[in-house]
C-alpha cells in the first residue's frame, strides 16, 4: 500500500502532466506566430491600408474596425450582464423558474458562434433593418458574451461575504444602497474577469462579425455605427483562403498583431483589475 507522500508525489506529477499539455501546445503556437510573423510588423504594415488586393499595404482599417466592434460589444453587453446578475444574486428566489433562467445562461455560453452569426443577421441586419453595421455586429457579439459576463458577475456577488450586507442593513442601508455600495465595490475584480474573458472571445470571433458587420475590402475608416467595417479575424480569415498569392509572412503578421491587440486590452483590462482587488480588505 503506498504512502500518502508516494500519492501526493504521483498526484503532483499528474497535475504538472497536465498543466504541460495545455502550456506546451499554446507557447508552441504563439512562437510560431512570432517567428512567422514578425517579419512582416512595421510602422506601414500596422498603419496603412491594404492594397494590390490586399496583397500589400498595411492592415490599419482592419485593426480600428476591430477596436470599434469589440468596445461596441462590451459597451451593450456589461451594463446589461452586470444588471441581470446583480437581480440573480440579490433579488430573484430560489424557485423552478430562476433556476431554469441560470440554467439557460449557462448553456446560452456554449452555442456555437456560426449560431449567434444566423440569429444577429436575421434580428438586427435584416429585422430591425440596421444592415450590416458595426451596430449589428456589436449587439451579435454582446449576445453572444452575455452568458460569461452574467455568469462570472454573478458568482463574483455572490462570493462577497454575507456579513458585510448584515452590517449595511443593521445601520439602516437600504437593500439597494447595500448593493452599491458594499457588494458591487467588493465584487468588481470578479465582474472584471469575466469582462475580459469577454473581450478575449469577442475580438477572436469570427463567424458572428460574418455575416453581421465585416467587408471583405473597405479603403476607408467607418464613419458612423451603421457603416460596415472591416475586422482583424476576418481579415485573418480571407488573405488565407480566399486571395491567392498572399505572402505567408503577412497572413502570419495579421494574425500576430490580433494577438497583440487582444493581450493589450486583456492587459488594461487585468491593471484595472489589480487596482481594484488591492483595496479589498478580505
Amino acid at each position: 500500500m503506498m504512502s500518502s507522500r508516494t500519492s501526493e508525489k504521483i498526484a503532483f506529477l499528474f497535475l504538472f502532466l497536465a498543466t504541460l499539455l495545455i502550456v506546451v501546445p499554446v507557447g508552441l503556437i504563439i512562437v510560431i506566430i512570432i517567428q512567422k510573423g514578425w517579419p512582416a510588423i512595421s510602422w506601414e504594415f500596422v498603419s496603412d491600408i491594404p492594397r494590390q488586393g490586399m496583397r500589400a499595404g498595411g492592415i490599419f482599417p482592419a485593426i480600428v474596425g476591430t477596436i470599434y466592434i469589440v468596445l461596441g460589444s462590451i459597451i451593450f453587453a456589461l451594463p446589461i450582464g452586470l444588471l441581470a446578475a446583480i437581480y440573480l444574486s440579490e433579488y430573484a428566489k430560489n424557485n423552478y423558474l430562476n433556476r431554469m433562467i441560470k440554467l439557460a445562461i449557462v448553456n446560452l455560453a456554449g452555442v456555437p458562434s456560426v449560431v449567434y452569426g444566423l440569429f444577429g443577421l436575421a434580428i438586427f441586419v435584416i429585422f430591425f433593418k440596421f444592415g450590416a453595421s458595426i451596430l449589428s455586429g456589436s449587439l451579435t457579439l454582446a449576445i453572444m458574451i452575455l452568458p460569461i459576463i452574467i455568469t462570472t458577475s454573478r458568482e463574483a456577488l455572490e462570493s462577497v461575504p454575507y456579513s458585510f450586507r448584515e452590517v449595511s442593513y443593521s445601520i439602516g442601508a437600504s437593500k439597494w444602497q447595500t448593493i452599491r455600495h458594499i457588494v458591487l465595490p467588493n465584487a468588481i475584480p470578479g465582474i472584471l474577469t469575466g469582462t475580459i474573458l469577454g473581450l478575449g472571445r469577442a475580438a477572436g470571433e469570427t463567424a458572428p462579425i460574418l455575416f453581421t458587420v465585416a467587408a471583405f475590402y473597405l479603403p476607408q475608416l467607418p464613419k458612423s455605427l451603421f457603416d460596415q467595417a472591416m475586422a482583424l479575424p476576418y481579415h485573418l480569415y480571407v488573405i488565407s483562403t480566399q486571395v491567392p498569392n498572399v505572402d505567408e509572412k503577412v497572413r502570419y503578421g495579421t494574425a500576430l498583431v490580433l494577438l497583440f491587440l487582444v493581450l493589450f486590452m486583456n492587459l488594461v483590462a487585468i491593471i484595472i483589475r489589480y487596482q481594484f482587488r488591492k483595496k479589498k480588505k478580505w
